[in-house]
């Protein structure tokens, strides 16, 4: 592991993912960091992505900038969540080259896997199966990012390196009850219905699926572990090995909240990915493991989303 002090420009630096890794590096201490809001820099403006990298000259760059969403959004725009992740992806790495940025480490996500993987997923299941449709070309762009970071290191001998998140939330995320993803979706669901007094609340699809989530300063630390300490051509899985049904995260939630009304299933509703757990024992054996229970996390993400609701800091 190095320990040489690096400049690092953190794209999607206010998003959940990149607001946390900047959280990391000022604990930290050994490393800076850069960024540009949307407004000051449109990562699919490529002459843009090209003159920021010039001026700022990073020793690092951490691509956490991408669009997501959950079901409804992905089934929705499939065209903006492929077009635009691969534009803002490619602009990065290929101007990252220009510029001759030693380290990169590309953020992915655990859906560019089979839909059907063998459980847990390892990362050798890559493109060995057909994929989940609701989220399809959101899977298609991230599995073209890590190829890639695979294409630059076998022509140009660039030492940068890809990460595969599970499930991730945390402060920050987007609670946007048609866009978000299931875990913030369902804090929103239950802390509103908790406060209104609902007798009951209607989630979609059976609860059976199974998911594994990951708080975000989790994977700010390891996206800090693996800058410098992992190179390697084969993208890396982070997670934390545990997994559990919608139906009891759902229990979870409803206790986070102080949600006591009937909880019924929508099975006219997709459910997506039967169970997606991922195989950490790369990760792990390097020496990297995550530290924060499902349980604190909801409960310190529940207090975030209720704060930042009183202020009107939320997404």
């Amino acid at each position: 592991m190095q320990d040489k002090q690096l400049k690092i420009y953190v794209a999607g630096h206010k998003g959940l993912v990149g607001s946390a890794i900047v959280r990391q590096i000022e604990v930290v201490g050994s490393h800076t960091w850069i960024g540009a809001s949307r407004s000051e820099l449109d990562l699919c403006d490529r002459s843009s992505v090209f003159d920021f990298m010039s001026q700022h000259k990073p020793d690092a760059v951490i691509i956490a900038a991408a669009k997501v969403g959950g079901i409804v959004s992905n089934r929705d725009f499939p065209v903006e969540f492929l077009s635009e992740n691969v534009q803002v992806q490619t602009n990065l790495m290929d101007a990252a080259h220009k510029f001759d940025v030693e380290n990169l480490v590309f953020l992915g996500s655990s859906c560019i896997y089979p839909k059907f993987a063998a459980q847990p997923i390892n990362e050798d299941s890559l493109l060995t199966g057909p994929l989940e449709e609701t989220n399809e070309a959101y899977a298609i762009a991230k599995i073209a990012g890590v190829k890639l970071v695979q294409a630059y290191r076998k022509e140009f001998g660039r030492k940068w390196t890809s990460a595969m998140p599970t499930n991730l939330y945390g402060p920050g995320d987007n609670f946007d009850p048609q866009s978000s993803h299931v875990l913030p979706a369902l804090l929103r669901k239950f802390h509103e219905a908790s406060l209104s007094g609902a007798d009951s609340v209607t989630l979609w699809g059976s609860g059976t699926p199974r998911r594994e989530f990951l708080h975000v300063d989790d994977l700010a630390k390891a996206v800090l572990f693996l800058l410098q300490g992992y190179d390697n051509s084969t993208a890396i899985n982070v997670g934390t090995g545990v997994d559990l049904e919608i139906r009891e995260l759902a229990d979870l939630v409803a206790r986070v909240t102080n949600y006591v009304g009937q909880i019924n299933w929508d099975t006219s509703k997709p459910d997506g990915t039967p169970q997606k757990l991922l195989d950490v024992g790369r990760i792990n054996n390097l020496g990297w493991k995550s530290e924060i229970t499902l349980d604190q996390g909801l409960r310190s993400t529940y207090e975030w989303f209720v704060d930042a609701l009183a202020t009107g800091n939320i997404r």
